[in-house]
Formats: structure tokens, C-alpha cells, sequence
């Protein structure tokens, strides 16, 4: 079992923190920007005398309120289409469960966000990476390297758009030719959506707007980053496929039900004004077009411009980033403050692709932005692995 890239250096974290020095995250997509009041108001407004289970697909309420919510932005499901997880985790695990058996592959394009290949090593399944790269902007691979990635264990190809970690977004026309594909193979097509409200340069095109493929689509949806609630643990699982629907249900009725209270939450959320994703895009976009080009200004740095969600890959000139990354956090500050961030390694299956790479989230505002960036231009300056 993969240890995560995003958490795995903690504890040097908590050692900088308890020396005194102030750690500027960017390993991780914690946004700051504040949950929507109605959400935290109907927690704490809640009349519960007892924390009873829940419906194992989710409370009937909170699914419809979620349906219209596609409705809304131009995707044609009812209630019964969706299945409310602890978590858009737990959606991609039933996911996997419904459609991999032992041995079983799915195929992800490289980088990917780094819990996928940690999913599959549960299943006991196999990730097979077709690559992107930095120099295309990590544009999706071409159709026939996703064919020579193919084997009769081959049953579902998987992508994150936008994407976590690099922030491409996917085109319709490149969504287009994996429904090509995926008819043709008869596979599934599993996409994590979660990032759809952060678009930045072009709109978001659904895979559940894609003709011809609704029984073969599942989508991982989550409550966490478009309502900045990542502590509610709710997330769904959509398909207008009714015996992937009911597969699913048998997992969510062997793990109960989700959380009660993030529920309550989540269906209020719902229910906020549409000037709460208005202010959050401008501020995300802010934070974007700020991080991006200041990076790129550090001699040696790079990294593309994202389209869309608030990561970024970035090459780094040094020998090794994850030694970079510890090394940050056990031997270096600057004016008493450091910079954590996610070894780029963890989000690959050949770990040394990675070696000279970093994720970072730009989720925190824009004034610690500027200091963790002045914290990696001081460090590349006198680390002994940089590569002058």
C-alpha cells in the first residue's frame, strides 16, 4: 500500500511547527476560503435527538437536491442516478469494487492524483499509466498509446478533469476519443469531477454528456473542494447505469450509511447562491495567475499554466524533490518560516519520473503565497542538491 505523497511528510511538518517555525502549506488542497454559512448553520441547527443511520444510498432529499443541482448545469439525471459516499474516496473505491476484479486493469493517465493507485492496490487490482507530460502542458496522451496500454484484463479507463494534480482540463473533443475508445473496447469511462466549478480559460464538458456511452460512465463527485468543507466527508457516486447503481449500494449497505451531520451540510450547501462559486473562482484565479508566473521567475523553476482546479506540477533543479521537500522541513527556514509540499513521485508508477517534481496546491491566499515562493527561490539557492 502506497504511503500518500500529499501526507506522508507530516511529521516533519509537526517537527518544524513545534521548533517554532511557521509551515506555508502547499502539499495539500485545503482551501481556505471560508465553508458557506447556510451549511454551517444547518449543522448547528440541526434538531437531532438521536444520530440515527441514514438511508445507505443517502438521504432520498439530499439525492434529489443533488440531481437538480446537474440539472442545473446541463447534465440530465434523477436521484435515483446518484449514491451519497463518506467522501468522493469512497466513490472511487466503489468504483473499483463494481467493476475490477483480482488482477484487473484500469488505465490513468500520468501523473494522477495519488490515492488512485492507492485504491487500486485495495482491489487488488492493477494501474496501468499511459504518460503526459510537462512540455504539452500534461494534455491527454494520444488514443493510440491508450490502445498499446491495452490487455484483456483491461476494463475501465480513469481520468480527473479538471485535473489534480496538474490542473489540465480535458476538451470535449478529447473526451470524445475516449468514448470512441471505451465503445469500442466495451470498458468503462470513470471520471473525477470534483473540480468543475474551477475552470479557468474554457468551460467544463461532463463525460455524462458524452452520446452513446451513458451505461458505460461513472462519476466521482464530492462536497469537499466546491463548498471548501472537506471535513464533511460526503461525496456521490453518478451513473445511469442501474446495475452499477445497485452493485454500488451492496458496498454502501455493507458500510451502513454516510455521515448524518456532513449530509445535513452538504444539502444546504446545495442551496447557496451562485456569487458564492462567482467569488471563490476569482480569488482561486487570482491565486493562479500570481503562484504560476512567480515560480517561473525562479531560475530553474517550471511550470505550465493551469487550466483549471488549484494544482500545479512543477519541475524543480534539484537532485531529488522529495529529499528537496524533507529537507525544507528539517534544515531550512527563512525568516522563520518553511514551505511543505507533495514530492512529485507519489503521483506517478515509476517513481523517478517524478524525481525533479513537486504538486502544489494554491489554496491558501495570496499574501503566503508570496512568501512560500520567496521561501523556494532562498532554498534553491543554498540546498547542496540543487542543480546549478
Amino acid at each position: 500500500m502506497p504511503a500518500s505523497p500529499i501526507r506522508k511528510l507530516v511529521p516533519y511538518a509537526e517537527d518544524a511547527k513545534r521548533r517554532g517555525i511557521e509551515v506555508l502549506h502547499l502539499n495539500i488542497g485545503q482551501p481556505d476560503i471560508k465553508t458557506p454559512i447556510e451549511a454551517i448553520t444547518a449543522v448547528r441547527d440541526a434538531k437531532i435527538d438521536v444520530i440515527e443511520y441514514t438511508h445507505s444510498a443517502g438521504n432520498e432529499s439530499l439525492r434529489r437536491e443533488f440531481a437538480l443541482y446537474y440539472n442545473r448545469i446541463g447534465i440530465d439525471i434523477t436521484y435515483k442516478d446518484v449514491l451519497i459516499t463518506t467522501g468522493g474516496s469512497e466513490a472511487i473505491n466503489f468504483a473499483y469494487y463494481c467493476i475490477l476484479n483480482y488482477a484487473d486493469e484500469v488505465i490513468v493517465p500520468e501523473p494522477f492524483y495519488s490515492n488512485y493507485y492507492g485504491f487500486t492496490t485495495e482491489t487488488g487490482a492493477r494501474m496501468i499509466p499511459v504518460r503526459s507530460s510537462i512540455e504539452t502542458g500534461f494534455a491527454l496522451p494520444t488514443i493510440e498509446e491508450f490502445e498499446e496500454a491495452l490487455t484483456p484484463r483491461t476494463k475501465a479507463i480513469m481520468i480527473c478533469n479538471p485535473n489534480n494534480p496538474t490542473g489540465y482540463v480535458y476538451s470535449k473533443e478529447e473526451l470524445e476519443q475516449l468514448r470512441d475508445l471505451v465503445l469500442k473496447y466495451d470498458l468503462f469511462l470513470i471520471c473525477d469531477e470534483v473540480y468543475r466549478e474551477f475552470c479557468y480559460d474554457e468551460k467544463h464538458y461532463s463525460i455524462m454528456n458524452l452520446k452513446g456511452i451513458e451505461d458505460h460512465t461513472i462519476v466521482i463527485d464530492s462536497f469537499s473542494k466546491r463548498y471548501s468543507e472537506c471535513g464533511i466527508r460526503i461525496g456521490a457516486f453518478v451513473s445511469r447505469n442501474q446495475e452499477i447503481i445497485q452493485t454500488a449500494l451492496k458496498f454502501a449497505q455493507a458500510r451502513l450509511s454516510p455521515p448524518t451531520y456532513g449530509q445535513i451540510a452538504a444539502e444546504a450547501s446545495l442551496k447557496v447562491s451562485e456569487s458564492y462559486f462567482a467569488e471563490s473562482f476569482i480569488e482561486y484565479k487570482k491565486r493562479r495567475d500570481y503562484i504560476i508566473e512567480a515560480l517561473n521567475n525562479i531560475k530553474g523553476v517550471y511550470s505550465p499554466m493551469p487550466k483549471g482546479a488549484f494544482y500545479s506540477i512543477v519541475h524543480l533543479p534539484v537532485d531529488d524533490a522529495e529529499k528537496f521537500c524533507i529537507w525544507m522541513l528539517e534544515m531550512f527556514s527563512y525568516q522563520g518560516q518553511t514551505v511543505m509540499m507533495a514530492p512529485g513521485s507519489g503521483f506517478y508508477v515509476g517513481k523517478k519520473i517524478g524525481q525533479h517534481q513537486v504538486r502544489i496546491a494554491y489554496v491558501i491566499e495570496i499574501d503566503k503565497l508570496k512568501r512560500a515562493v520567496k521561501c523556494i527561490e532562498e532554498a534553491l539557492k543554498i540546498y547542496p542538491g540543487t542543480i546549478k
